[in-house]
């Protein structure tokens, strides 16, 4: 996944992130991409936490996006 904006040729960072889901607590791979400029920088460190707090794994995503479509 992609952190932040890459520009064209712009050099990139691979790094990854404890990551579980927020609703289950499942384990889930934190593979993820930035620019070398993004990396480390304040609002870098404010989105990580802010992705942490609301990461949903793929089976509890899916099940939000069914309730929502449900009326009831």
């Amino acid at each position: 996944m992609i952190i932040g904006a890459i520009n064209g040729d712009e050099p990139t960072v691979r790094f990854n992130l404890n990551l579980n889901c927020t609703k289950c607590g499942k384990k889930v791979p934190g593979g993820m991409l930035t620019s070398e400029k993004y990396y480390g920088s304040y609002s870098f460190m404010l989105e990580i936490d802010n992705f942490k707090k609301n990461y949903l794994c793929g089976k509890c995503r899916d099940k939000k996006r069914i309730n929502e479509k449900i009326p009831n």
